[in-house]
């Protein structure tokens, strides 16, 4: 019983298997052979495309130099006091200062109850004239058939030639008595003409567009081209600055006025926003000098005008003077970096330009904007920075993103 318990209790054990041969070398032959295809992919000189390569070279706005610094106030070319032809007293004035408004627009409107009783009696007596050329013209024709009548029996021998006579002149009486009543109904026609005139003309419209500066009169007031009334009365509704024809007048001392000439570059700079730089060129000079001042007139033009520049603006301009090879590009877009021609791509989707950078060996696709050329060099203002490493004519086929070998040239 015991014996049989402690059978139970017996471990079995297994016959020993046969050694399975080590796994290792397999391991290794799988290593050897990725380490080999990564060094394929990546490292093996021969396997990246080669690739000629430039350097962005920067510039800045300091190619051009100043040759002559001055002063002076933005100006309006157009600019008016709009007033009325003829003195009347003010109803409405629907404009304030700061309001912008169109060619033609309706300023202000003027008492014209007057010229309201003008223009209706103009119209009473038209209709009289009209009228009265409506009754000769019956009694002509009455006159020159009583006339044709009178031939006839003449010619029978049953009416006199003094009868023919007195029926002949009435019938020419008449006609001449008709033309002089057309000539009244054209007076007459001419006369509310004028009136007709003279009612628009109480209503006061803008002459151009342009934005309103000074509102000079208020409802009540009296106004007139001229000035009357001892000051009492005003000489315009408004004021209007056409803020399109803004430019720069500028006052040159005439002994550097030889540095300046027209369609010459300048930057201007606001007395009121000292930091920012405007671009801008010569539009004339002035062919006159003031004698007292010894200074000639210069009027310089804004490349781009601003909601910031007003009329009256002190203003200092500096007159530049472009380094060779850089006076087709526009003054305002000089800052940038030059890279050749044949480095920059279009995108034919979207019309976009581009360039292809090299940063660690591997492409780069970058979008750039561009402001002019310079022989084989274009002007980058955006995109790229000086130091850059370009890819010149890169093939066409090549992608960004790609790995590549560079060849400097």
């Amino acid at each position: 019983m015991t014996n049989s318990k402690l059978d139970q209790l017996k471990i079995e054990r297994e016959p020993e298997r046969e050694s399975q041969p080590a796994r290792w070398p397999v391991l290794v032959i799988i290593t050897v052979v990725l380490l080999t295809a990564v060094y394929w992919w990546f490292l093996k000189p021969d396997a990246a495309i080669e690739v000629r390569t430039v350097v962005a070279r920067e510039i800045s706005n300091g190619v051009a130099s100043t040759v002559l610094n001055a002063s002076g106030y933005v100006t309006a070319r157009r600019q008016a006091t709009v007033s009325s032809k003829f003195t009347g007293k003010v109803l409405e004035v629907l404009i304030e200062e700061g309001m912008t408004v169109e060619k033609n627009q309706v300023l202000a409107r003027l008492d014209a109850a007057n010229v309201a009783t003008s223009y209706a009696l103009a119209e009473a007596q038209l209709r009289s004239s009209e009228t009265s050329r409506k009754e000769t013209q019956v009694l002509l024709t009455e006159a020159r058939a009583s006339f044709i009548r009178t031939q006839t029996l003449v010619s029978r021998g049953l009416a006199s030639e003094a009868e023919m006579d007195r029926a002949r002149a009435g019938s020419e009486s008449l006609a001449a008595q008709l033309e002089h009543k057309q000539a009244d109904v054209q007076v007459a026609e001419k006369q509310l003409d004028v009136y007709r005139q003279q009612l628009e003309d109480t209503i006061i419209r803008a002459p151009f567009a342009g934005v309103v500066v000074a509102k000079n009169a208020q409802p009540g007031e009296m106004v007139s081209p001229i000035s009357a009334g001892g000051g009492f009365t005003r000489t315009g509704i408004g004021t209007i600055v056409d803020m399109s024809s803004l430019e720069i007048e500028i006052d040159v001392n005439e002994a550097y006025i030889n540095r300046v000439k027209a369609g010459q570059e300048v930057v201007a700079t606001l007395d009121a926003y000292p930091d920012w730089s405007i671009a801008g060129h010569v539009i004339a000079i002035i062919p006159t000098a003031d004698r007292q001042r010894a200074t000639v007139e210069v009027r310089v033009g804004f490349d781009q005008l601003d909601a910031r520049v007003l009329p009256d603006m002190g203003v200092k301009v500096a007159f530049q003077q472009a380094a060779p090879g850089l006076a087709a590009m526009p003054a305002a877009g000089r800052a940038g970096v030059l890279v050749p021609h044949s480095a920059i791509k279009q995108n034919t989707s979207n019309n976009k330009q581009y360039v292809l950078l090299l940063v660690n060996d591997v492409v780069e696709r970058r979008a750039v904007a561009t402001a002019g050329e310079r022989g084989n060099e274009v002007l980058v203002v955006s995109g790229v920075s000086g130091g850059d490493i370009v890819i010149n004519n890169p093939p066409s086929s090549l992608r960004g993103g790609e790995r590549v070998k560079e060849v400097k040239q």
